[in-house]
């Protein structure tokens, strides 16, 4: 649940800027920024599950038929970046197709209940790339948000990181502030 989500999204598909599609092909050739916003659950082991990520990087790589930017936006470990560029890449050979293209990282530092808020007005924006035509266009798909220049680029492992490292300071936070509450109601 997210207040104000229903209005946004009911506003933005009156305006003609907001539509959904399930066709993948239809939306692969509507965009130039391709955003794979999917789950990453746990897997037995602990460690991340890419099988969505991976799933969409793949239907890219089937439908792909001219320059695009995949961004990897969901919470992904180190190296993903290069895996979905790998997945795309095996479906191109298997089309015997060349196309270019570039996949950065932009990790979310969303909080539920306030996501629309922390979209709009975050502290920061996160992209992992080398590519500078990759930072002109995440800067013009950013510009309405970077008032407060806060778009920050680095290397994709870097912001691959970040949010392992975001991820990271906030359980210790709220591990502390837990082990305080339990030596107060203690004391």
């Amino acid at each position: 649940y997210e207040p104000g989500l229903t209005e946004l999204i009911i506003h933005n598909q009156q305006q003609g800027n907001l539509t959904f599609t399930t066709d993948a092909q239809q939306a692969i050739e509507f965009g130039q920024l391709l955003f794979i916003a999917v789950g990453t659950p746990a897997d037995a082991d602990g460690s991340a599950d890419l099988t969505y990520v991976l799933k969409v990087a793949k239907s890219i790589g089937k439908h792909i038929n001219d320059y695009k930017v995949i961004v990897d936006k969901s919470t992904v470990p180190v190296g993903t970046a290069a895996k979905v560029k790998l997945a795309i890449a095996e479906q191109l050979q298997e089309r015997n197709k060349t196309v270019n293209f570039a996949v950065c990282s932009n990790p979310e530092f969303l909080r539920e209940g306030v996501a629309i808020a922390d979209f709009t007005q975050g502290s920061r924006i996160i992209v992992g790339t080398e590519s500078n035509k990759v930072k002109e266009l995440m800067g013009e798909c950013y510009a309405p948000y970077n008032a407060d220049n806060k778009l920050m680029f680095m290397d994709i492992k870097a912001a691959e990181l970040t949010k392992y490292a975001a991820n990271a300071m906030l359980a210790t936070k709220i591990s502390f502030i837990n082990e305080i509450a339990n030596m107060a109601e203690y004391l």
